[in-house]
């Protein structure tokens, strides 16, 4: 499978990336197909080169079949190459148990009746 995807290049603490079409068996920066464009992060959002790609390109591999990774489809939605994808649902780990809620739950609702009578 083709995979569509960013390869780190730069100094320790300065990354830069290479957006590259691979095989999907292939390491993060091993061999790769195509270079399709680049990201660097440490320049401002609103600059013209933090995101640069080949639209012309990564238009025909997506057509051939290639998937692109959640960070370079966030990319190509806002080139307006493909729709967004939607937003996993959030892990609730962190959040209390079921009975923890309702107890806060309950909580809740005794404070406002004492709100409400005061």
């Amino acid at each position: 499978m083709l995979a569509i995807r960013m390869t780190r290049h730069g100094a320790k603490k300065r990354p830069f990336f290479h957006i590259v079409l691979a095989d999907s068996r292939s390491p993060r920066d091993g061999r790769f197909i195509e270079k399709l464009g680049t990201y660097n992060p440490l320049l401002p959002r609103e600059h013209e080169q933090r995101v640069t790609l080949d639209k012309e390109r990564i238009a025909h591999w997506l057509k051939v079949g290639a998937q692109p990774s959640d960070r370079v489809a966030k990319f190509l939605a806002q080139a307006e190459l493909m729709t967004p994808r939607e937003r996993r649902e959030q892990s609730k780990k962190p959040l209390p148990r079921a009975k923890a809620q309702e107890r806060l739950k309950a909580a809740a609702a005794a404070a406002d009746k004492e709100a409400a009578a005061s």
